[in-house]
């Protein structure tokens, strides 16, 4: 099962458009994809992804935190890294390719030290660090937006610079139902609406 990563499953577009329902959803499809293997799923996730041409780190999926420690086993793929080496690992000798690979990304990602968080649900843990520095290691929670609770009401009147205005339906977190007085029902979030 390929793509277990934050925003892409968990499919962001799921969350804005449809909220905790559309969490749900997608945890749905994860367990029916789990339970769909004969003997072993594997869930693979990718630390860095190339989205409309830029390299973006990736958080691996919520979901797989979800998963039974027990019966769960992580490994590292082979010649996978934290910077991508083109199948051979962070730390093995790179002075081969010194003189035939030399863009400044491969020079960064070779000098830069790090530490990877060892909590994380993520490939087996390497503790090097290529300088002997340490980073920080900020442990946190994600917080969903739609948690927070909006200033709207259901009844009140707002205004949507492309929709006009309209009277609140529903309200989800930051997610708002309005019914619009010409363009009808739509889902919108509050940032985009102005009280009345």
């Amino acid at each position: 099962l390929p793509g277990w990563e934050e925003g892409l499953f968990p499919h962001q577009r799921a969350l804005d458009e449809q909220g905790r329902a559309g969490l749900e959803e997608e945890r749905r499809l994860a367990y029916v994809g789990i339970t769909r293997a004969k003997r072993r799923a594997k869930i693979y996730f990718a630390s860095n992804r190339r989205i409309r041409g830029l390299w973006q780190p990736t958080t691996p999926s919520r979901f797989i935190d979800n998963l039974p420690s027990a019966h769960v086993e992580v490994a590292e793929a082979a010649g996978s890294s934290q910077y991508g080496s083109y199948g051979i690992s962070r730390f093995s000798n790179l002075d081969s390719y010194e003189s035939d690979y030399v863009t400044p990304g491969w020079q960064r990602a070779k000098s830069r030290p790090f530490e990877e968080n060892s909590n994380a649900p993520s490939a087996s843990r390497n503790k090097h660090s290529t300088s002997g520095k340490k980073n920080p290691t900020i442990n946190g929670e994600i917080l969903s937006r739609s948690s927070t609770r909006s200033h709207f009401v259901a009844g009140a009147r707002v205004f949507h610079q492309k929709f006009g205005p309209g009277t609140i339906a529903a309200v989800d977190g930051n997610k708002l139902t309005v019914d619009f007085d010409k363009a009808g029902r739509k889902m919108v979030l509050e940032s985009f609406l102005q009280s009345t």
